[in-house]
């Protein structure tokens, strides 16, 4: 089952773009990454499948109900993160977070104190003593308070120090494990590679490809570096399949995309001092799907 589905989603602001025939899917208990610069039209598709803003064209739904026409409804069972947090500054952080329980039913309040400890946060403070980092803590407690089905998080970690970013993965491991869907949006690559198991790619409002990530890392590319003495000739590792080829004094680096065999060919009689072989990391199979769109997209 689909807790989300989004079909040919479009938004445009007058005549600016702001997404474009946007379409993926994400399933029930799956954590689901989103990823792409800031600008590509993350938040606006969130915004739209939130029903927070009207698609120009396009459907989407979650929980199987039409995001717009059952909106109300189906917000009591999602919990958000947007990507930026205010509040009403003269509150108590224990006073924003109660009035948000009271837009739910049966809420348990001993949650948001729990909540409240595994965040490191003072639920006595008021909020515009807070610390960026602290907002965005009691956006993330307000957002899993009432025990979510559906959690959408747009750039949850900025403000948030190593560890606490540390914690919060852990705490949406854990919602995830008690049944909750993720939906995780954000730039941070390592942050998508380290919760998702599939992922949608999206660059200028569109997007470039849905995949999953284990696939991207393990099936498609490997990651070379040469270190070697001497010259060597460059033009000797052009050959279909490589990509990212680049030279840092006596080092080779690139990616290849193929049979291993037939690049242990091209080694030999090569003098190397050193060779690694490794996993690239999903940002530089990132770039490397984008330069890859941009070719095509060329007449």
């Amino acid at each position: 089952m689909n807790v989300i589905e989004i079909n040919q989603l479009t938004k445009y602001y007058g005549k600016h773009r702001g997404i474009e025939n946007v379409s993926f899917s994400v399933e029930e208990g799956e954590i689901f990454g989103f990823i792409g610069p800031n600008g590509a039209g993350k938040s606006t598709t969130i915004r739209a499948l939130l029903s927070l803003i009207h698609p120009t064209s396009g459907s989407a739904t979650i929980f199987g109900k039409d995001c717009i026409k059952y909106g109300s409804e189906i917000r009591r069972d999602i919990g958000y993160l947007p990507s930026e947090v205010f509040y009403y500054e003269h509150m108590k952080v224990k006073e924003v977070l109660n009035y948000s329980a009271s837009f739910y039913d049966n809420v348990d309040t001993s949650r948001i104190a729990s909540l409240a400890e595994v965040m490191n946060l003072d639920l006595n403070k008021r909020i515009d003593d807070l610390s960026y980092g602290n907002k965005k803590k009691v956006g993330i407690i307000q957002g899993l308070l009432h025990e979510p089905r559906l959690i959408i998080l747009d750039e949850p970690t900025g403000g948030l120090d190593p560890l606490m970013q540390q914690t919060f993965f852990e705490l949406i491991r854990a919602e995830n494990k008690k049944g909750a869907t993720v939906l995780f949006s954000s730039h941070i690559l390592s942050e998508v590679q380290k919760l998702c198991g599939r992922v949608a790619i999206i660059k200028d409002g569109t997007i470039v490809r849905v995949e999953n990530i284990r696939d991207m890392q393990k099936h498609n590319y490997k990651k070379f570096t040469l270190d070697y003495k001497g010259v060597m000739d460059v033009q000797h590792f052009n050959l279909e399949g490589v990509t990212n080829l680049t030279v840092n004094e006596n080092s080779l680096h690139f990616l290849f995309k193929g049979d291993i065999n037939r690049m242990v060919e091209r080694l030999q009689g090569q003098y190397l001092l050193n060779l690694l072989v490794e996993e690239p990391s999903l940002e530089e199979i990132f770039m490397h799907y984008y330069q890859k769109e941009e070719k095509e997209a060329q007449p």
